[in-house]
């Protein structure tokens, strides 16, 4: 798994997927400052990356949880790689959205799904998880067993391991903030003088993020 968190990381790094910048911090939605901004759906537009990503997921998704009924995309991030999986073990395919509709139908699950179904959910990163786990419950609404979630990348926040364990869902991940960090200083992407600051962030994002808001 190191091999293959590491070649991830590499990946992301070479198509710019993330970004990494102490002296001119990002602006989240949230409002937050981070010295990382991470967009995984870049890697789509590369057909070598995009293959690696999948065919790691099915290997993740068969080590660890085996077979199941249901591939599961989270909108919007997780919809595309969802499919590739989905498609490539010969499963069905739905995805979920942050809330019902407003209009039509008004469903939160778009496709074909049943209670007593096994599910794994697919996303593409996780910060916090709160945004990802609303998918786990729509899919328990339902009635499904949701046996994990696979995704490209985690920042690897203390909250975001508090909320999946209280969720009871497993996490599993191609890689990861530290091996981020490691590969990036390796590649020369961040010089050392700033890996105390990119370390301080992933231990504290919103204390780093009130010491910058002024950047």
């Amino acid at each position: 798994m190191n091999e293959t968190a590491e070649q991830t990381s590499n990946f992301l790094l070479q198509v710019k997927a993330v970004k990494l910048n102490n002296e001119h911090p990002f602006t989240w939605a949230s409002g937050r400052k981070s010295p990382i901004y991470c967009d995984n759906r870049i890697t789509l537009s590369y057909p070598e990356i995009r293959t690696f990503i999948r065919q790691r997921f099915v290997e993740l998704i068969n080590e660890h949880f085996g077979d199941v009924d249901v591939i599961a995309g989270v909108a919007t991030g997780g919809i595309a790689q969802g499919a590739l999986v989905a498609q490539e073990l010969g499963k069905p395919f739905v995805y979920v959205r942050s809330e019902e509709k407003k209009h039509g139908l008004t469903n939160q699950i778009e496709g074909e799904i049943h209670s007593g179904q096994t599910v794994v959910v697919v996303e593409d990163l996780v910060s916090t998880g709160k945004s990802s786990l609303i998918a786990v419950h729509a899919l328990r609404e339902k009635g499904c067993n949701v046996k994990g979630m696979v995704a490209i990348f985690t920042y690897g926040l203390n909250v975001a391991a508090q909320n999946f364990a209280e969720a009871n869902v497993e996490l599993r991940t191609l890689t990861n903030y530290d091996t981020l960090i490691k590969v990036a200083c390796e590649q020369q992407y961040v010089l050392e003088k700033d890996l105390e600051s990119l370390r301080t962030w992933r231990l504290n994002p919103e204390k780093w993020s009130d010491d910058h808001m002024n950047d």
